[in-house]
């Protein structure tokens, strides 16, 4: 029982920087431009970076074993990621 509360949290925290840096990507796609696509996805890695530096910087606060909810937040991160691609390539088609 006590693997599934990190596995929550890391899934919960991936899921939000995920869907933080597709709302940095939309944003960057309605402004059609180069140079606001190359800030975007600087700031989509920044973002990535934060989320699970953010992890291992809180490690010896957490109440659970860090490595697990590190493991799930970068699955949650990748999944995530990839779902919110295809969901705005899918919108730019139309």
């Amino acid at each position: 029982m006590s693997i599934f509360i990190p596995i929550l949290a890391g899934l919960v925290w991936g899921a939000l920087a995920a869907l933080l840096g597709g709302l940095v990507t939309r944003a960057c796609l309605k402004k059609n431009s180069n140079g606001a696509l190359l800030g975007g996805n600087f700031l989509r890695l920044a973002i990535d970076l934060a989320a699970l530096g953010s992890v291992f910087l809180l490690r010896n606060a957490l109440p659970f074993d860090y490595s697990i909810a590190m493991i799930a937040a970068a699955v949650a991160l990748s999944l995530g990621t990839i779902v919110i691609s295809f969901r705005l390539a899918a919108g730019q088609k139309k």
